[in-house]
């Protein structure tokens, strides 16, 4: 048995994941302002600086665009691509070790996606 600390991503990753999946659920659409760096901090109780590297990340990849003075934004087109991103991540990464994780432990696919249904 392997026990997994609490936190194994480093805190700018998890602050990009909640970011992603605030765009992904549509909180955040295409052009909408996003908090500031100073605004999300204090609401993830996390150094301004570290929430800096996770925008810098988004503005690096054309997520994110920065109006000088106004405020930092959705770009066009993020949530499609993050989806896309998202999608082969899980496919090529998470999907594999579920799979594994599955066959481990005796679970059939299709009795999990009957459970579903009911």
């Amino acid at each position: 048995m392997t026990l997994r600390p609490q936190h194994e991503k480093p805190v700018y990753v998890r602050l990009r994941e909640t970011i992603a999946d605030a765009i992904l659920a549509g909180q955040y659409g295409d052009g909408d302002p996003l908090p500031s760096v100073r605004a999300f901090a204090a609401d993830q109780s996390a150094n301004p600086l570290t929430v800096a590297k996770a925008y810098q990340g988004f503005q690096d990849e054309g997520l994110i665009t920065v109006k000088r003075g106004v405020g930092l934004f959705v770009a066009p087109g993020a949530r499609a691509r993050l989806r896309d991103s998202e999608r082969k991540r899980f496919i090529d990464e998470e999907w594999p070790v579920i799979r594994d994780r599955m066959k481990r432990l005796g679970i059939d696919a299709r009795s999990l996606l009957e459970r579903e249904k009911a």
